[in-house]
């Protein structure tokens, strides 16, 4: 019987890992400030060239969430070479699909930012120039994410932060350099944004080389990670599908909707990183103690998480109810679309309390190696949930509300599925691939 170890403070583990969440959509806001200030046109050929690109690093996430599973198990079984060895794997497969992606990207940048654009024209030609410099950062991306992925595998979540952070001040100092002294332009907002990536990407692949492993790909262990990666891939790519579907339907609807919707959306998904970082937490812990043999454990974690997303989604949900009159106008002065958001609002802070158990739970499982559940329930909820009652909103005239209630029940029956399932005995008892 494996001796209980002392309880890891959920919040030690969830701060850093909210951090870096951040950082990214942090530097996007600025990245669009700056780039707004030359003009349209290279504001129009930012977001459709980083309509393009973000999606693809969303998908490939999995190389965060499945290394920290695979590491956290082996750290807490005491094998931290192994569990190092999963990031050195990790890696591999990053560098691997990151260059299928320049690849693709260089091949189809012109008539992918044609079709976007809707048609040759200034937006689409700038849209293409960003696209085909800011791709190079994709490799550096994604070995960045692996590096995550096997730090807070081994609960060490510090080393992260100030390497993530220092990529990004990188970026915000080249920015507006590179973009107006320098002449540079849209491109030079690329061009900071790789500079920044590649400090990043060099300061996880040096903690790898500290950590005195071997270094050479394992071509099973590679395909070890791309099993579990196939499941959290399809459980994204179903997700931003179904939240695609939503945008499709409010864009029939009124501008007054649309501008809500996108309004409501982007502090949804921007709310999501907090609480998500009790994911993480939840994955190191739950890892960890089951990799250790420490059931209980890991059944007190998920408690611990599950309170700690409660309790901050509550809180979320009040500040939201209470700041609406002053947060709202800071995004439109538009009366209709501020009248389309009052509707909205109720569903976005209510909402909170749920998706904090819900994103604390999904980390639970995917610590526990569960994944290939959450893949199907993801899945379900969005097909039986979100997508029918988003369709049914334009016929039925049920407008933005119809939409945000599909919403609701997605993550309503998210919720009661991993309720379920944590609840039983099954989660402790998944095996990572090995």
């Amino acid at each position: 019987m494996t001796a209980a170890r002392p309880a890891r403070s959920v919040p030690a583990l969830a701060l850093p890992a909210l951090v870096v969440l951040a950082a990214e959509p942090l530097y996007l806001l600025v990245d669009t400030a700056v780039i707004g200030h030359l003009g349209t046109v290279e504001l129009g050929g930012l977001a459709v060239g980083g309509g393009l690109l973000a999606p693809v690093a969303g998908l490939l996430n999995f190389l965060a969430y499945g290394t920290t599973a695979r590491a956290a198990r082996r750290a807490g079984a005491g094998d931290r070479t192994g569990a190092v060895g999963e990031g050195v794997q990790a890696t591999w497969l990053a560098l691997g699909l990151g260059l299928l992606g320049v690849l693709g990207f260089q091949l189809a940048a012109g008539p992918l930012t044609r079709l976007l654009a809707g048609g040759d024209g200034p937006v689409a030609q700038a849209a293409e120039g960003w696209l085909r410099v800011a791709c190079l950062g994709l490799p550096l991306l994604l070995v960045a994410l692996a590096g995550n992925g096997w730090l807070r595998g081994v609960a060490e979540l510090g080393r992260p932060v100030r390497f993530v952070v220092a990529g990004s001040l990188v970026s915000l100092v080249l920015n507006p350099l590179l973009v107006y002294p320098a002449g540079l332009g849209l491109e030079g907002s690329a061009v900071a944004n790789v500079c920044g990536q590649a400090l990043s990407a060099a300061l996880f692949l040096a903690a790898l080389r500290r950590e005195g492993v071997p270094l050479r790909p394992r071509l099973p262990a590679v395909l070890a990670q791309l099993t579990i990666g196939r499941d959290l891939l399809l459980r994204a790519a179903v997700m931003q599908g179904a939240f695609a579907v939503a945008a499709a339907v409010v864009a029939r609807s009124s501008t007054a909707e649309l501008g809500a919707h996108q309004i409501a959306l982007q502090l949804w998904l921007f709310l999501a990183l907090v609480l998500d970082a009790y994911a993480v937490a939840a994955q190191t812990l739950v890892g960890q103690a089951l990799g250790a043999g420490r059931v209980a454990d890991a059944r007190a974690a998920a408690v611990r998480v599950v309170w700690w997303g409660l309790g901050t989604g509550a809180v979320v949900a009040v500040l939201l109810l209470l700041a609406r009159p002053v947060l709202a106008p800071l995004f439109t002065g538009d009366p209709s679309v501020l009248a389309q958001a009052a509707v909205v609002w109720w569903f976005l802070a209510l909402m909170q309390p749920l998706a904090g158990v819900v994103f604390a739970l999904d980390g639970v499982l995917m610590g526990a190696g569960d994944v290939g559940y959450l893949r199907t329930v993801t899945i379900g909820s969005a097909l039986v949930g979100f997508v029918p009652l988003s369709l049914l909103s334009v016929p039925l005239g049920w407008g933005l509300a119809g939409v945000w209630t599909g919403l609701t029940l997605f993550i309503a029956l998210r919720l009661l599925a991993v309720l379920a399932r944590v609840a039983g005995d099954r989660w402790t008892r998944a095996t990572v691939v090995r």
